[in-house]
């Protein structure tokens, strides 16, 4: 999971680079696509991903706040 996240991250990161490369050189539609493209699958699909690939398995309940927690701290 690891691996196909590194190859997603970098194909969506070089297209929006392409993108922004076109866009600065040349005036053609394609360039827009390409950048809009690359940051709705950023945002979208790839951050999804992520984010369940690093929190899978971890105990989220250190993390949160409750009653014990904060009367805890007074």
């Amino acid at each position: 999971m690891r691996v196909f996240l590194n190859i997603l991250f970098w194909s969506f990161t070089s297209s929006l680079f392409l993108g922004l490369y076109l866009k600065e050189k040349f005036t053609n539609d394609i360039s827009e696509i390409l950048i809009g493209f690359s940051v709705l699958a950023l945002s979208f699909f790839y951050l999804p991903l992520f984010l369940y690939h690093r929190y899978k398995g971890k105990d989220l309940s250190k993390y949160t706040f409750n009653d014990k927690k904060l009367r805890k701290k007074e």
